[in-house]
């Protein structure tokens, strides 16, 4: 009796079924990392002239304590999803919460989340989605209006103009020039004020300039700037500040992949061979 065929039948089996375990396996571990590894990423900026150094919670549980005024956090990673943001004055407690909003944040996406307001009855959060994706060896600039008096402004800088009638609440796009130093002019014609802000932007950063407080009042009309890395261009990390180079990717999808790609071919070429065999055994009867 010819054992050949069932043997290579047999094992075209096997190597078939391991085969399909393998992209199985793959495909969990592309699903599971895609979830495990796309928070969201929030900064949030107290720019709020009406309230006082606060308290900020998140979910029902204490994130900052005396929050103050024109103070910006770095980039926190947070689950995608929903999420409860109260701000109350400091030591109030959360019942007390001045401001009491529930945000939606989408997974591999930064955000800019600005408490603000127009008087001390009118307090509310202004969201931005960031974009932290740079050309290599350049800088981002971006401006936020957030000084609820100050009128439309406009923003030049070495005489050129980089943004005409930004409102409040407004944040404009991005400009991409060449490291270096820099003076930006906000202008605030009806306000008839100008503020000038003298920065260096560094290669592969992005630099947001935030213009909070109040003309003529207390606290006063400043230009808060923050610089973070950007992220040059790596395919697939969204906004996130802290994204892995591509060195550090994860090897067990090229292994599970090569693997279940030479246990398929190797499954077709058994297939192959038994048939052949059997062809050859019926053409000799």
């Amino acid at each position: 009796m010819n054992l050949r065929r069932p043997l290579a039948l047999l094992a075209h089996r096997v190597l078939l079924v391991f085969g399909l375990i393998a992209l199985l396996a793959l495909f969990g571990t592309q699903v599971f990392a895609a979830r495990a590894e796309s928070p969201s990423f929030v900064r949030i900026i107290h720019a709020s002239p009406f309230v006082g150094a606060a308290d900020v919670f998140l979910d029902g549980s204490k994130l900052l304590t005396s929050f103050l005024f024109g103070s910006v956090t770095d980039y926190a990673a947070i689950p995608a999803g929903p999420h409860k943001v109260q701000i109350a004055l400091v030591g109030k407690g959360i019942a007390a919460s001045a401001i009491s909003e529930t945000l939606s944040v989408s997974p591999g996406v930064a955000y800019t989340v600005a408490a603000i307001g127009t008087s001390a009855t009118n307090l509310s959060l202004a969201v931005f989605v960031d974009n932290n994706i740079i050309a290599p060896h350049t800088a981002k600039v971006r401006v936020y209006h957030l000084a609820p008096n100050a009128g439309p402004v406009n923003v030049t800088t070495g005489g050129r103009t980089l943004w005409n009638g930004i409102t409040y609440e407004e944040a404009t796009g991005y400009v991409s020039i060449p490291a270096g130093s820099y003076t930006f002019d906000v202008n605030a014609p009806d306000a008839n004020s100008t503020l000038p802000l003298a920065t260096t932007l560094n290669a592969n950063t992005v630099t947001s300039v935030f213009a909070v407080g109040l003309v003529n009042g207390s606290p006063k009309i400043e230009l808060v700037p923050q610089q973070v890395n950007g992220v040059p261009g790596l395919p697939q990390t969204g906004s996130d500040p802290n994204a892995p180079s591509p060195s550090s990717q994860p090897v067990l999808p090229w292994i599970l992949g090569t693997l279940a790609l030479m246990m398929l071919c190797a499954s077709a070429v058994l297939f192959r061979l038994a048939y052949a065999r059997q062809a050859k055994i019926l053409d000799k009867v």
